[in-house]
């Protein structure tokens, strides 16, 4: 049986975490031949997030067979949360690597169709633009501000993703690898874009599938001004090492 990690990076998210640890779960039985495991990473939240995580797994995962948890000392950021993930997911012999979040944006019924699809492909993004997408209860400012950043990440980059920005998808293992993790530049929605880009230019085969988002039911948005500017130069940072052929 192959094995797959779920990659959630948190920060004050106590009120989520448990109920979606559960739901993921109650997928296994769609996934009958890939055992589903979660990694919650988080900066030391100040509502104690860990520590839930943490009696969650005394009370039903006592052996951490399942259940993993990465605290580290503060706020350093979804993009090196989401490396940490995935070194530790590749030393510990994952098959397939998600990152998902762990707001409720993301639906766990959709785990399975991931899994399904991975197996032709080396990297699955859900998307929010494509046919079959749905977005629910986002603020159309934040909705128009997505869509507008996304459509300049493929005209500055070239990239073929409609959604270069969404935070849920698959990696084969063997995608990760080829990518120098100690070489991401970014940190915040920008890690995003370049992790599809790095995936895109060394080759393999990315495929988007249409997911219903929607907007977070707890906790407060990480968005910041500080983040769009981080993506609005990465783009031109990605092309320009492109061109020169250091990627």
């Amino acid at each position: 049986m192959s094995r797959a990690l779920i990659i959630i990076p948190t920060y004050n998210e106590r009120d989520n975490i448990v109920r979606l640890v559960h739901l993921i779960f109650d997928q296994q039985t769609l996934c009958s031949d890939t055992e589903l495991h979660v990694l919650v990473v988080d900066d030391n939240s100040p509502d104690g997030t860990s520590t839930v995580v943490a009696d969650l797994q005394a009370k039903e995962d006592p052996d951490h067979k399942r259940i993993h948890l990465l605290t580290r000392p503060g706020k350093m950021g979804l993009g090196t949360a989401y490396v940490a993930g995935f070194k530790y997911g590749l030393k510990e012999g994952f098959d397939y690597l998600f990152e998902m979040d762990a707001d409720f944006s993301h639906d766990p019924k959709e785990i399975s169709t991931f899994l399904r699809e991975i197996k032709n492909y080396d990297l699955v993004i859900g998307s929010r633009y494509i046919p079959g997408a749905r977005v629910d209860n986002w603020p159309r400012r934040r909705l128009l501000l997505s869509y507008n950043a996304n459509v300049y990440a493929r005209l500055v980059t070239g990239i073929p993703v409609r959604d270069a920005t969404g935070g849920f998808k698959c990696f084969r293992r063997n995608v990760l690898e080829a990518i120098d993790l100690e070489d991401i530049r970014s940190n915040g929605y920008a890690f995003q874009i370049e992790m599809n880009f790095r995936a895109w230019r060394k080759g393999f085969r990315i495929k988007e599938i249409p997911i219903t988002f929607v907007d977070r039911h707890a906790g407060t948005s990480k968005m910041s001004k500080a983040i769009v500017r981080e993506a609005v130069g990465m783009v031109w940072k990605l092309k320009a090492r492109a061109v020169a052929g250091e990627l």
